[in-house]
Formats: structure tokens, C-alpha cells, sequence
């Protein structure tokens, strides 16, 4: 298994689009260790991509390395370049993202309405900070935000008493209500039930139809909506493949990628790994 064409990494979506994201030659270090090296790789505006590998390969350090919650070693031509700018703002950035993942979950651990969980989203807090009141307008567009997501009549409902798939899905509309261009679902179903995954993955179909772009980090092709057609492989803190799903994820690969005996189902653009014993 080893990295696509150049060409065809690239992925035949980005072709005649302007790009979000260009990645050269970037690498982030930590206490003296590579977390993650990228050669090349790019993202046009409304594509999507999924980033599948094992657990500390490096995936959400590579969406880190995105959203610019880490840096790259410095290089004579910009490691990363925003919608090409070799020193995007900060604010830049965070305005054209939006993030899910299970670690924000955790986080939450006070007794909120989940109208304020969401109008959180307003200024970069899970709740509102202290000392500051939703305008109407804010409330309203929370309310749209958790209607999108099947969660209207929870509005009002103390967080901490819903269950872990409806948090996820007031997380999700935590992030609508600034109305990122993309969407990060960081794995998003880990320690869902078999609803909990249905809904997510339902919402991740329904907003990338919408023309969003969604970028999926996960280690389970069965979180890869049929819309996401690019995935990309990582593994010991590299991108070792990058190109069409149906290319990708075939028995031999995936069993590379994991180093474990796996078979690979696909039903209606939908895939499924199983273990061979």
C-alpha cells in the first residue's frame, strides 16, 4: 500500500475548482518526534474527504494542523496555505469551520439548557459565557439550527439528561448556527448506539448535500456517507494513500492499513468492515 499518484491524490473533484487547503511538505513535532508528516495534499471548496486510519496515527492531528490549533515546522514556501494565503488570520480560519468530536462531548459537564449548548456556538463556548445573555436572533437560529437535526422538542431539555446521540446532535447544531463552509466530524460515532450512529451519520448525508464541505476523521468506513467519495490513509504519522474510496478501501488495503485480517463490504455506496477469523 503505498501513496496514490500525485495527480490522482488530488482527487478529480479539485480539478477547475479554487482550493481550500494546500498542504507542502508539513510536519508537526513533538517533544522531539514527528506526529505527522504531509508530502502534498489538497482540498477544494465543497469537496469532501475522510481521513481513516488507526488510532494514533495522526488523523486528528492532521485536522489540527488545519484548523491551526498546531503548527508545522517553519519551511521556506508556506507548509500550509488557506485559500491562498500563506498567513491566514486565526479568525480567518475558525469562521470556516466547524467541529464535532467526541472529546467535546466530554466536556460537558453542567446542567445547561441545550438551547444554550448551542448558542454557545456564537462565541466559541460549549454554553453561554458567564455573564452573557442569547439575543432573540441568536435563540431563533438555535432553534432552526436543533429543528435541522430532529432535536426542536429537546430545546429546553437540561443537556446532561439527554442521551449521547442527541448531545452529538446538539453539538452539530452548536456549530450550524455560525454557518461554516466545512464541517469536521472528528469521530463522530464513537460510543454511539445503533440510533445514535443512524442520526449522525444521517445529519453528516443531509449537510453535505446541502454543499457544505465535510471532512470525517474516523477509523470505521462505516461512517463514510456515500457523498464522500476522496478518503485518505493514515498510518504512523504519514499519509501513506489518498484517492477514490472504491479504490481504497478493498480487503487488502484495509488489512494493511490495520494489520489485521479484514473484508470489506459495500451496499449502496454504503462500507463495512468485518474481521476474518
Amino acid at each position: 500500500m503505498g501513496p496514490c499518484d500525485s495527480e490522482a491524490g488530488r482527487c478529480a473533484a479539485a480539478v477547475d475548482r479554487s482550493l481550500l487547503f494546500e498542504l507542502h511538505d508539513a510536519t508537526v513535532m513533538r517533544a522531539g518526534s514527528v506526529i505527522l508528516h504531509v508530502d502534498d495534499f489538497v482540498l477544494a471548496e465543497g469537496e469532501h474527504v475522510a481521513l481513516l486510519g488507526p488510532n494514533g496515527a495522526g488523523k486528528s492531528t492532521f485536522i489540527k494542523l488545519l484548523t491551526r490549533e498546531v503548527m508545522p515546522l517553519y519551511r521556506d514556501r508556506a507548509p500550509v496555505v488557506f485559500r491562498g494565503n500563506e498567513r491566514p488570520t486565526l479568525a480567518d480560519v475558525k469562521a470556516c469551520f466547524g467541529v464535532v468530536s467526541a472529546s467535546m462531548h466530554a466536556q460537558i459537564g453542567v446542567h445547561l439548557p441545550a438551547i444554550d449548548i448551542v448558542c454557545g456556538g456564537f462565541f466559541g463556548t460549549l454554553g453561554l459565557p458567564r455573564g452573557v445573555q442569547a439575543s432573540e436572533d441568536m435563540r431563533d437560529k438555535a432553534r432552526e439550527a436543533l429543528a435541522r437535526l430532529g432535536m426542536a422538542e429537546f430545546a429546553s431539555r437540561d443537556v446532561l439528561t439527554l442521551s449521547t446521540g442527541q448531545v452529538r446532535r446538539v453539538l452539530v447544531a452548536r456549530e450550524l448556527v455560525h454557518d461554516p463552509q466545512v464541517l469536521v466530524f472528528d469521530e463522530p460515532c464513537t460510543g454511539l448506539d445503533p440510533e445514535g450512529m443512524y442520526r449522525i451519520r444521517g445529519a453528516m448525508r443531509s449537510l453535505a448535500d446541502e454543499g457544505r464541505s465535510i471532512v470525517l476523521v474516523t477509523h470505521y468506513p462505516e461512517d463514510i456517507v456515500p457523498a464522500v467519495g476522496r478518503v485518505v490513509l493514515v498510518k504512523d504519522a504519514a499519509v501513506v494513500a489518498d484517492g477514490p474510496k472504491e479504490n481504497l478501501l478493498t480487503d487488502g488495503i484495509m488489512s494493511g492499513l490495520f494489520e489485521v485480517p479484514l473484508h470489506v463490504e459495500e451496499r449502496n455506496g454504503w462500507y463495512a468492515l468485518r474481521g476474518v477469523f
